[in-house]
C-alpha cells in the first residue's frame, strides 16, 4: 500500500509577516522606515507617470522648474486621477477642475474658487518626500517624524580615478524580466544561499558564471550590524582559494561582488530589491565603474544568449534564478519547506528581519536609520579576492 502520497496535502500558506508589504503590514511598515528607490531620474518628467511601490499606486512627475514630485493619484478635490494632469512650472494641475498641487502636495491654485481658493492652504494632496542620488529617485514613505537622513555607503565613499556611479533599473541579479512577478523575499533570500550557485549556475544549466563559481564552497554565515553575510571559500585545483563575501542589509539591499574573475576587491554595486506589491518587485542597482558598458556583462547568459531570447523549451532545459524562484510560487509555501543545514543563512535572515519588524511595532527605530549626517554611513564588507 502506498504511503505519504500527495493526497490530503494542506493548502499552501506563507509567512505574511515577512512577505506582505502594503500600508500597515509588518514588513511594509519596516520597509517604509527607509529611503526606497522608485525610479530612474529620467522617469520623472513633465508627463505624469504611474508607478507602484510597496503596494501603493502613485504618480511620479517633475515640474517644469525641475523639482520631482510623488503624489497619490486621486486629486484631493473630487478624486480625478492626476495621471491625466498637466505639469506646470510649480506643480501638477488636475484635469477636472484645475486644482494645482506642488511637488510637496501644497494646493497652489483652485481656479474655479473665488480668489483662486481662499482656503487652499488648508488642502494638501497626499505626497511623499523625494531625494535624487546617483541617477535614481528615492522616496521616504514612512512616518514623517521618523524620516532619516539619506544614507551613505562605504563602498562608494572613495571612488578611484575615472570611476563614477551609474544607475540601473533592469533587475540585474534577478535572472529574468525587469518586473519580476513573485514575492520580493524569495529573491532577497537567494543572496544568502551560496549553495545554489554550483548546482543551478555551475552544472545543472551549464556554466552560467565563471567556472570557478561552480566549486562547492565552504561557507560561514555571520550576522552584521545591518543583516547577514556569507563568507565563501572555493578551493581551486591549482591550490588557490577564491573567497567571496556576500551581504544582505536592511532594508532590502543586496551587496554581491562582481562574479567575473577579472574583477577583485570590494563589491562594486548595491542593489535594492524593491517590492512593487506582494507578488512583484524590481531591482534598482547603483554601480561604481569606469566602464558603464561592462554592467551588461554581469547578467547571466544561457549558452551565450540573454534570458529574454530563450523560448519556453530552453527555459525548461536551462533554468536560472528566475525559473527556480518563480516556480516556488507567487509567494513561497513556507509551511511546506524542509530547511536543512545549508539554509542557515536564510534562517538567520528571517530571524533578523523579524526582530526589526518587532522593533518597529514596539515604537523603536530599526537598524541602519540615522538622523544626523555623522551617523549616516553604512559600512559594507562584501568583496571578492583570490588567496594564494
Amino acid at each position: 500500500m502506498p504511503t505519504e502520497t500527495a493526497y490530503g496535502r494542506p493548502a499552501p500558506s506563507h509567512n505574511s509577516e515577512l512577505t506582505h508589504v502594503g500600508p500597515g503590514t509588518p514588513a511594509g511598515e519596516l520597509l517604509r522606515r527607509y529611503w526606497q528607490p522608485v525610479g530612474m531620474a529620467g522617469d520623472a518628467t513633465t508627463t505624469p507617470r504611474r508607478i507602484s511601490i510597496l503596494g501603493e499606486d502613485l504618480i511620479l512627475f517633475r515640474t517644469r522648474k525641475g523639482v520631482p514630485g510623488l503624489v497619490h493619484p486621486n486629486c484631493a478635490h473630487r478624486g480625478a486621477s492626476l495621471y491625466y494632469g498637466k505639469v506646470e512650472d510649480d506643480g501638477i494641475r488636475c484635469c477636472y477642475h484645475g486644482w494645482l498641487f506642488g511637488a510637496d502636495g501644497s494646493c497652489l491654485d483652485q481656479p474655479c474658487e473665488p480668489e483662486g481658493g481662499r482656503h487652499r492652504d488648508r488642502i494638501r494632496q497626499p505626497w511623499y518626500p523625494l531625494h535624487e542620488w546617483a541617477g535614481l529617485i528615492f522616496a521616504y514613505m514612512g512616518p514623517p517624524d521618523r524620516m532619516p537622513v539619506f544614507p551613505r555607503f562605504s563602498i562608494f565613499e572613495d571612488l578611484a580615478e575615472g570611476e563614477e556611479l551609474y544607475p540601473d533599473d533592469r533587475s540585474i541579479g534577478a535572472g529574468g524580466p525587469t518586473i519580476v512577478d513573485f514575492n520580493w523575499l524569495q529573491h532577497w533570500e537567494n543572496v544568502v544561499d551560496p549553495f545554489h550557485v554550483p548546482v543551478l549556475h555551475g552544472s545543472f544549466s551549464g556554466v552560467q558564471l565563471a567556472s570557478e563559481m561552480g566549486v562547492l564552497p565552504e561557507v560561514e554565515f555571520e550576522l552584521t550590524a545591518h543583516g547577514v553575510r556569507s563568507v565563501q571559500d572555493r578551493r581551486l585545483d591549482d591550490g588557490r582559494t577564491y573567497r567571496r563575501r556576500t551581504e544582505v542589509a536592511l532594508p532590502n539591499l543586496r551587496i554581491v561582488p562582481n562574479p567575473l574573475l577579472d574583477v577583485f576587491g570590494p563589491a562594486d554595486s548595491i542593489g535594492w530589491v524593491v517590492p512593487l506589491d506582494d507578488t512583484a518587485f524590481r531591482v534598482y542597482t547603483v554601480f561604481r565603474t569606469r566602464n558603464p558598458e561592462a554592467i551588461a556583462k554581469i547578467r547571466t547568459r544561457f549558452e551565450g544568449r540573454p534570458w529574454a531570447d530563450l523560448d519556453e523549451a530552453e527555459h525548461q532545459r536551462m533554468p536560472g534564478d528566475y525559473e527556480a524562484q518563480k516556480s516556488q510560487g507567487d509567494i513561497t509555501d513556507h509551511a511546506a519547506e524542509h530547511l536543512a543545514t545549508t539554509d542557515r543563512g536564510i534562517v538567520m535572515l528571517r530571524r533578523f528581519l523579524k526582530r526589526q519588524i518587532d522593533a518597529v511595532a514596539a515604537g523603536q527605530d530599526p537598524v541602519g536609520v540615522a538622523f544626523t549626517e555623522e551617523e549616516a554611513l553604512i559600512r559594507l564588507d562584501a568583496a571578492a579576492f583570490m588567496i594564494g
